[in-house]
């Protein structure tokens, strides 16, 4: 009598470090790619926009991996739009 020995292999979990970069940036307006939660996303778009002098980043669009989003300066009278479901935190 053959014996069949079955492993099961369980697949390992890797904890991914999520990646953020600012691909493009064109007059006021910034490309980034990342695989980050929309929270840290939009920390990071403000940070960009608010380190070229800007008030903050107003979220245009998403397309994948990709976020578009226009800085915006205290004098364009323009509201800053967050990421849905996400929050513009405060300068700190």
């Amino acid at each position: 009598m053959k014996r069949i020995v079955l492993i099961v292999a369980t697949p390992l979990v890797l904890s991914a470090c999520a990646s953020t970069e600012l691909t493009m940036s064109l007059g006021n307006m910034r490309l980034i790619n990342s695989s980050a939660d929309p929270q840290q996303v939009m920390d990071f778009a403000n940070k960009v926009c608010k380190d070229d002098f800007y008030m903050g980043a107003s979220f245009i669009s998403k397309a994948g991996k990709d976020y578009r989003f226009k800085c915006v300066r205290a004098d364009e009278n323009e509201a800053l739009a967050p990421i849905p479901t996400t929050k513009i935190n405060p300068a700190k």
